[in-house]
């Protein structure tokens, strides 16, 4: 499983130096910070808020009582809010403080502040560097793919999981901002050294494309902001008609539900993409016709496929469209809608759930592959080729 230092890091928790596994809106295949078709990218306004079902405005206003209160008591208002929160169960709702929402919407318009480089974890626990960006902090250092990563701040990272790694490498979003420094404990052959580097405002390349010798095409896709359901139409676009496709959804951490939609219209000729409910109401999420339905296509996924990406695999597994290869997908498939708290924060609480075009809920058991295999076996890529070899034009 891999992970790159932009938005799909667990938050960290206040209290303590633990972490905690809260994606939220970039990680909400729904209304968060405007994903859903139809809402704009504020929190929700009070007139708004009036007019929910009870059960969420309860919600809220326990939530927002916690916040006022606290401020009243001179205590943190976002704390309060986060422990208001976790007594309602709802597992996906979450909090933010200005900064951190504000940080959330630039990752989803595709800038972030890192150090610019992706990791990835060895069958062993080790981590290593898997990609760094041309002309980001980390290339200048002369961080290389293939470095191991063996400590940052004086923390060790081995063994633990990508997103915590990618969470520390991220640092904390208000108070280790753009140009705040970063020590990395670095391995390359028998050399050990630690390099200094300074986090800076970045921007995702969420889209690649590459052709396998003598093979299909690989488009990798590793998060839906802004703009990449374009991205991955026009990849298609202008690639030869018998060309087969490995879309690689190993890793997306989902974002934006429009741009999945947008993505799917690559490959569907209109139709069903997912229903979903909000507040009760169900509402339904079309393609636009057109797409390429002739080419051969094969989707691949892992634990790390998530929220707008499991949308995504299961409108082209129900339709019949792509053979998905690779681990059951993570499981996120509900709906959180933002609302401004006293203080400036925002609180996200969970509303609805999507489903794939046949019925099915993804939230809490994700996609089912037609095929499993480990992807993080290095042959995964080669498995995808023998089964589009397979299903031919």
């Amino acid at each position: 499983m891999s992970g790159r230092d932009l938005f799909c890091q667990p938050r960290r928790v206040r209290h303590g130096a633990a972490l905690t596994l809260v994606f939220a809106s970039v990680l909400a295949t729904g209304a968060a910070t405007g994903s859903l078709p139809g809402t704009d990218r504020k929190p929700e306004s009070g007139a708004a808020r009036s007019a929910a079902p009870a059960d969420r405005q309860t919600r809220h206003d326990d939530v927002a009582r916690a916040a006022a209160e606290a401020m009243a008591d001179g205590k943190s208002p976002v704390e309060a809010a986060e422990r208001a929160v976790s007594r309602s169960g709802d597992r996906w709702g979450a909090v933010y403080s200005r900064g951190e929402y504000e940080e959330l919407e630039d990752a989803l318009d595709g800038r972030y502040t890192g150090v610019g480089l992706s990791a990835r974890r060895e069958r062993d626990g080790r981590i290593e560097v898997a990609q760094v960006r041309s002309g980001s902090p980390a290339a200048d250092a002369g961080i290389r793919e293939g470095d191991r990563l063996r400590t940052v701040d004086g923390e060790r990272v081995d063994g633990r999981p990508v997103t915590e790694v990618v969470s520390i490498l991220r640092g904390d979003a208000e108070r280790e901002p753009a140009g705040s420094a970063v020590r990395l404990g670095l391995e390359r052959g028998t050399r050990a050294w630690t390099e200094t580097v300074h986090r800076a405002r970045l921007s995702t390349d969420p889209v690649t494309v590459r052709t396998l010798a003598g093979g299909p095409t690989v488009v990798k896709v590793v998060s839906f902001t802004k703009g990449v359901g374009e991205q991955v139409r026009t990849a298609v676009d202008g690639l030869p008609s018998d060309a087969g496709i490995v879309l690689d959804l190993r890793g997306n951490s989902g974002g934006l539900v429009a741009e999945a939609v947008t993505a799917a219209s690559a490959f569907l000729d209109g139709g069903l993409v997912a229903t979903y409910d909000v507040d009760g109401a169900q509402r339904a999420l079309h393609a636009e016709p057109g797409g390429d339905t002739g080419r051969p296509l094969v989707a691949l996924v892992d634990g790390g496929t998530m929220s707008a990406a499991e949308l995504l695999t299961g409108a082209l597994q129900d339709r019949g469209r792509a053979v998905v290869l690779g681990s059951r997908t993570f499981g996120k498939g509900s709906v959180q809608m933002p609302s401004r708290l006293p203080g400036g924060s925002v609180a996200e609480l969970t509303v609805g759930h999507y489903r794939t075009p046949s019925g099915r809920g993804v939230d809490g058991t994700g996609i089912t592959p037609d095929l499993e295999v480990d992807p993080t076996d290095p042959t995964a890529l080669e498995q995808a080729r023998t089964v589009l070899s397979g299903l031919g034009r």
